[in-house]
């Protein structure tokens, strides 16, 4: 008949000792610490039990210590429990999480075999079979040349360059840049933990070729972007050759002038270059200015001279005309002819003079008349004319005159065929 199991408890005395049927003693608490050959004999036991695949056998007959055969086979299970556990625990380190914006390189013996850019939870053959790598391909990682942290830390050794006209300048530039594949990265290059300096490198030797084929005004001034644009391609195209893995985003230049030992006279140089521009653009712009006025009143001048050209001809022509009908006419009555042109020049010399009355049968007193202010107050109806002298009464009344004709060329003509 099967006996009893017998469930023992850590705080009771004769736990390991045997049955309560032994014939030898419990030890009392505190006699001393169990028997662990009987503490291993008991856990054999418990698994045997657990294993067991048949309700109906009987445990091993004895006094609690089971025969050689017995433990054996417990020791043996328990080594294979001990196995099955091992191996779930190795299996279950093949686990790994892979973090947002990270990839994983998975090497089987080291030898790459894929690469793993899901993110979150997935499994591996555990090491040493498989292992991984995590390399985060979004980060912006950033590479100074030239200073370090602060443009007032320099490195005058990555940061003096030669020019193509023979000068120096002292330029500090940043380089912002990403793993653009992880598998050259990790595996086509030795960087290792220097990816920086190796960017670094390809940088500087860029902008040295770059600034080499430039003059000092076009580094500083003229075409700085252009340097930045050109310097990230070439360092690009030297990264690409070695098979790198990175990818320049872009290229800063922080600060770029001349080096501080020729600070100051770079600036009187650059003041005076400014100081000729200036003047230059001063003189362009008194020219533009200056030069389209000349060229108006050049214009005008000729156009007013064009006028009077044909002016001239025309009056010599209507005079020409005048004279050969004056001429018809003096041919028919001579005497009235010649006092009509008397009449007429009069006219003319009279209206362009000041003219001042004295009456000589009245005597020597002198009166003077401003016919020209009364004529402009009276608003000019009186045309000018002879006036009245005071004092007598035989003096004859003034004669209205018309208005006089323009002054022709003619009226030196007219007096010397009058003395004729």
């Amino acid at each position: 008949m099967r006996k009893p199991f017998r469930i023992f408890s850590l705080n009771d005395p004769g736990w390991g000792r045997g049955s309560g049927s032994d014939p030898k003693p419990s030890p009392q608490r505190g006699d001393g610490p169990p028997d662990l050959d009987e503490l291993w004999r008991d856990f054999n036991r418990r698994i045997n039990s657990l294993f067991r695949k048949g309700g109906g056998s009987s445990p091993p007959p004895g006094d609690g210590q089971g025969s050689p055969s017995g433990s054996a086979k417990g020791a043996g299970t328990g080594l294979v429990v001990i196995a099955v556990a091992g191996a779930l625990l190795w299996l279950g380190s093949g686990f790994y999480i892979v973090p947002e914006g990270n990839q994983a390189a998975i090497m089987r013996f080291g030898e790459f075999r894929q690469l793993e850019e899901r993110a979150g939870f997935t499994w591996r053959w555990p090491y040493p079979v498989e292992a991984h790598e995590l390399v985060n391909a979004q980060q912006l990682r950033q590479v100074e040349v030239g200073y370090r942290n602060t443009v007032r830390n320099k490195t005058l050794r990555e940061s003096l360059m030669l020019t193509n006209d023979q000068s120096i300048v002292d330029i500090q530039f940043a380089l912002q840049f990403r793993i653009g594949d992880v598998r050259a990265f990790l595996f086509n290059n030795n960087f290792g933990g220097a990816s920086e300096d190796a960017v670094r490198q390809a940088a500087e030797n860029a902008m040295r070729e770059v600034v080499g084929r430039r003059t000092i005004d076009q580094v500083l001034y003229e075409e700085k972007e252009q340097v930045a644009k050109d310097t990230r391609q070439r360092a690009q195209a030297l990264l690409d050759r070695y098979a790198s893995g990175i990818t320049l985003i872009d290229v800063t230049i922080q600060q770029a002038q001349p080096p501080d030992q020729v600070q100051d006279a770079f600036e009187d140089a650059n003041k005076a270059a400014q100081d000729r521009e200036r003047l230059i653009n001063e003189g362009r712009a008194y020219a533009n200015d200056i030069i389209p006025k000349a060229r108006g009143a050049a214009a005008r001048l000729g156009e007013e001279a064009e006028g009077y050209k044909q002016r001239m001809i025309a009056t010599a022509q209507g005079d020409a005309s005048r004279f050969r009908q004056v001429l018809t006419e003096y041919s028919k009555a001579p005497q009235v002819t010649r006092e009509r042109m008397y009449t007429e020049m009069m006219q003319q010399v009279l209206t362009s003079t000041s003219k001042i009355y004295i009456d000589a049968k009245g005597g020597n007193n002198l009166l003077y008349l401003p016919l020209d202010r009364l004529i402009q107050q009276s608003g000019g109806s009186d045309s000018p004319g002879m006036g009245r002298a005071s004092g007598g009464s035989d003096s004859s009344s003034p004669v209205s005159v018309p208005p006089p004709p323009a002054p022709r060329s003619d009226g030196i003509r007219g007096r010397d065929r009058d003395s004729r």
